[in-house]
């Protein structure tokens, strides 16, 4: 498999990452990418500038980076995942590989592949087991699909932590979404939790018999850790969690506590774009976030 060009689909937290630790890679050429930001009036000149300080070729469209491309890297929004795979379509070129970070269901994932398949490219799912920051390209990352372990042994190469799980395309993205479920669902049991006792002043209360339940975890430190978490993505966890609903579905089963987290996540990123926590620091405890959401929801009810 000789990969020389990358092109990243989404500049954004992760295309960042990804293209600035690709550079000078054992075999790798050149690093470029295309997001829709590059096109806005309001945004393209410092997500350009930014690009070529990190040494990645700012592409003018998607059919241009995937002209350039032998792998490409789709790292955006869940929401956007099929999107992605359809616009990249009639544009690839045969033999091209697609790797497709995206938190979506199996079921979109498959719907992606076949897309990227029929027009000649080989797609490859991956399931991102955890945060990208602070592992970088080394996050731990499941790939599925026919070409999954060939891909493999290439970004091992590069220093990356990918394994193959099958030839299957839904299996790596079924590992993930059911990660997600607990995973998220902890971040909207604490916020919820924490919150209400914040309210009724009875965290001091509630806490020690968590510690009492689970004596691993630190319950203070944890829980400003998963409040800045979902204050700094929730919309991005709120999306992740629809498909993570989707893909309980798609199982045959009603997503009653995935949809439920998706609302929680997606209340705390509006409280976030409505400036609830404007000035609240990202290593800030957990009762500063607590406070702050409850005065954006006192608000809310007036």
């Amino acid at each position: 498999m000789n990969i020389r060009n990358i092109g990243l689909v989404g500049y954004g937290e992760v295309g960042k990452i990804f293209g600035a630790a690709l550079q000078g890679r054992t075999g790798i050429a050149t690093v470029g990418a295309w997001d829709l930001k590059f096109a806005d009036a309001a945004m393209r000149a410092g997500e350009q500038a930014h690009a070529r300080k990190a040494g990645v070729t700012v592409h003018g469209s998607m059919q241009a980076l995937c002209a350039a491309s032998d792998l490409i890297i789709s790292a955006v929004t869940a929401s956007n995942t099929l999107a992605v795979a359809q616009e990249a379509a009639p544009h690839i070129r045969r033999g091209a590989l697609f790797l497709d970070l995206n938190s979506a269901s199996p079921g979109t994932k498959q719907q992606a592949g076949a897309v990227i398949d029929a027009a000649g490219g080989r797609y490859v799912e991956a399931g991102v087991m955890t945060s990208v920051p602070p592992y970088g390209i080394k996050v731990p990352m499941l790939l599925g699909g026919a070409s999954a372990a060939e891909l493999a042994a290439v970004l091992a190469g590069w220093g990356m932590d990918a394994k193959p799980v099958s030839e299957q395309l839904g299996v790596a993205s079924a590992i993930k979404m059911c990660r997600s479920v607990m995973i998220k669902g902890l971040e909207a049991l604490v916020i919820e939790s924490y919150t209400t006792a914040r309210e009724y002043g009875v965290e001091e209360y509630v806490l020690p018999t968590l510690a009492e339940t689970f004596p691993s975890i630190d319950w203070q430190k944890q829980g400003a850790y998963l409040f800045s978490r979902v204050v700094q993505h929730g919309k991005r966890r709120a999306e992740e969690m629809r498909e993570a609903a989707n893909t309980v579905r798609e199982a045959g089963f009603e997503p009653f506590m995935s949809a439920a987290i998706a609302d929680k996540q997606q209340f705390v990123a509006d409280a976030a774009t409505a400036g609830a926590f404007k000035d609240v620091a990202k290593d800030a405890r957990w009762q500063e976030y607590a406070d702050r959401l409850i005065e954006h929801s006192r608000r809310k009810h007036k």
